[in-house]
């Protein structure tokens, strides 16, 4: 069969068994031992096992579980309550309210965690809940959580980052300086939605508290102070070189369980129901990841990234044309390969053919790292979706369409950055000097 038709197959039978309620990380599994029995040579027994052990087996991976752990440790303590408690009185007057605190912090903790799962899964155990208990609109909460858990691999640091720095041999610390930029383009558009969305819906959001003195306000932040500094400290030790992103999820956890005992709400129960509720949450998402692992194992294998990318390249295309072009087919990706996958699979077509048309490597590095993280929010394989299906136990399909006007901000962010390049070659270029 011809490559693209096999790619076609593959994703038919992938839609047939989502449908049908498959597990997802079986859905996967299948998908690519169908393709790698019945269109390659290869054993598909064998890559099966070498997958699922390659894709659990890594250091970075271990700061999954204890982010998620520190989450719940937060979620289930009185902290998570006062911390919004803490904002509430500083966000009462626009418009939103606490809403806005799901992508503060999205932001805040994707760029400690570095991870799209980890910040979705952590920040949705502690937000979400509070939020449903004040009366937000659940639709809101669901989709802004989704779309805003992506900024974990667009504000350094990332691996994907790495990952591309490596493919396109460009400097690492360069691509980590042009991600902050539309990091906080990012965060502005989608809070900007928020507040376009309350002040068209104002009877869908909570009512005002009633007013509050400055002196008051700096009373009840007070209540922010013990998880502020948790954060502070882990981002700290984080950017000053003296940890890992694995060795500061592990502070965060022994920094949650002293805090969550100082405040008498670390109970025995409470301990081991958290322990429970990360193994859970830890185990689907690890057991997602081997599906997708061996998956991307079989588009390596039927040359599926590269036939498109190579297709592309035939249509000698103008430079916008190709970003056009590239968008759509890295978009017919996302729903079956991961990012770092794409980045991978398709980088040595690629990446000559955007040199080729005049573009900033650097440039396109952070145009990828969008394209990933819309991946993460487009059915039927985006992560986020399924991230927070296992948590709320919402379909994949009513977190997606939430997640739509979220999706619209994450592509105006793509033609923002394409018509106006500098918003991500400034902050390098202004901090290292222009490349020669």
């Amino acid at each position: 069969m011809d490559i693209l038709a096999v790619g076609a197959l593959l994703l038919l039978i992938m839609l047939l068994l989502l449908g049908g309620g498959v597990w997802i990380a079986m859905t996967l599994a299948i998908c690519g031992w169908v393709g790698q029995a019945f269109f390659t040579s290869t054993s598909p027994g064998n890559n099966l096992f070498s997958s699922f052990w390659e894709s659990n087996a890594s250091w970075e991976l271990a700061a999954l579980p204890m982010f998620i752990w520190m989450g719940e440790i937060l979620f289930r303590s009185k902290l998570s309550e006062e911390m919004f408690e803490g904002l509430s009185p500083w966000l009462n007057k626009i418009p939103g309210r606490l809403m806005h605190t799901t992508i503060l912090g999205c932001g805040i903790f994707g760029s400690v965690s570095g991870s799209s799962a980890a910040t979705c899964a952590t920040i949705s155990k502690v937000a979400l809940p509070e939020l449903l208990k004040r009366g937000y609109s659940e639709k809101i909460a669901l989709g802004s959580l989704a779309t805003a858990g992506t900024l974990g691999i667009l504000i350094p640091p990332s691996i994907t980052m790495v990952v591309y720095a490596v493919a396109a041999d460009a400097s690492i610390i360069r691509i980590f300086l042009a991600g902050f930029l539309p990091g906080f383009l990012l965060m502005a558009l989608f809070s900007g939605y928020i507040i376009w969305w309350s002040l068209r819906h104002p009877e869908l959001v909570p009512p005002q508290d009633p007013p509050t003195t400055f002196k008051e306000k700096i009373k009840k932040s007070g209540q922010l102070i013990p998880c502020s500094v948790l954060i502070v400290f882990i981002v700290w030790v984080l950017i000053a070189g003296y940890a890992t992103a694995t060795e500061c999820a592990a502070y965060g956890v022994l920094g949650s369980l002293i805090l969550a005992a100082w405040s008498n709400s670390l109970t025995w129960k409470t301990f081991v129901e958290g322990l429970m509720g990360t193994t859970r949450t830890s185990c689907m998402i690890m057991f997602i990841l081997a599906g997708a692992a061996f998956l991307t194992k079989t588009m390596a294998f039927t040359g599926i990234p590269r036939e498109l990318a190579e297709w592309v390249n035939a249509m000698h295309l103008s430079p916008y044309a190709l970003i056009a072009v590239l968008t759509f087919v890295y978009l017919i990706l996302g729903t079956a390969l991961d990012g770092i996958s794409m980045i991978v699979l398709t980088s040595a077509v690629v990446l000559p053919m955007i040199q080729k048309a005049g573009f900033d490597l650097i440039w396109f590095g952070i145009f990828i790292v969008l394209l990933v993280e819309i991946a993460e929010v487009t059915p039927p394989v985006g992560f986020n979706l399924f991230v927070l299906q296992n948590m709320t136990g919402k379909d994949s399909n009513t977190i997606a369409k939430a997640a739509i006007p979220f999706f619209g901000c994450l592509v105006l962010c793509i033609v923002l950055i394409t018509v106006f390049p500098e918003i991500v070659t400034c902050v390098p270029n202004w901090l290292m000097g222009k490349e020669s």
